[in-house]
């Protein structure tokens, strides 16, 4: 039993050490990208390496623990005394039991959050159909405006009189400022 906790702890120890590592190579990651670009460059790439020896690293010590919990399991299970077929097979049971309630539970969350995500986009569909008609009356409104603004100088030149001269010229340069 001392044994099998003593492997505990020193897994324990090296997810300690691999969790460190990893933070350690996210603050190296935000000082890195602070820097010069031809430095930058250089640092990131090697950044890159050591995630990936960092996943590789991640990856074995997973296997590692898995394949060990597997064989504590195994350990315990015969030095309790518990070969009983049938404590075994309700004990194994309990457990797919547990483990299906879990798959339900995550399935009913993507279920939820799928729903979300179909809600949310519908929403940003109908406010961009709300700015894109919001839009049109805008861009209508400024070319009534527009013309508004040319019928005086037409009158002027059917009658030959126009008395908001002064006015038309400088709503036209307002106008024509915008537009520009």
């Amino acid at each position: 039993m001392e044994k099998a906790e003593q492997k505990r702890q020193k897994f324990s120890e090296i997810k300690a050490g691999l969790d460190d590592a990893e933070s350690l190579i996210r603050k190296m990651d935000l000082e890195a990208r602070s820097l010069q670009p031809n430095v930058k460059a250089v640092l990131l790439a090697k950044l890159r390496e050591y995630k990936s020896d960092l996943n590789n690293l991640k990856s074995e010590h997973k296997r590692l623990a898995s394949a060990n919990s597997n064989q504590a399991a195994r350990d315990d299970l015969l030095e309790s005394g518990m070969v009983d077929a049938m404590s075994v097979s309700a004990n194994q049971r309990g457990r797919l039991m547990m483990s299906t309630e879990r798959l339900n539970e995550s399935s009913d969350r993507i279920k939820e959050s799928r729903r979300t995500m179909l809600e949310t986009e519908e929403l940003g569909v109908s406010i961009l159909q709300d700015l894109h008609q919001q839009r049109q009356s805008l861009l209508h409104a400024n070319d009534t405006v527009f013309l508004l603004l040319k019928v005086p100088y037409r009158l002027h030149l059917l009658t030959g009189k126009f008395e908001g001269k002064d006015e038309r010229k400088r709503l036209m340069r307002k106008g024509g400022r915008k537009n520009k």
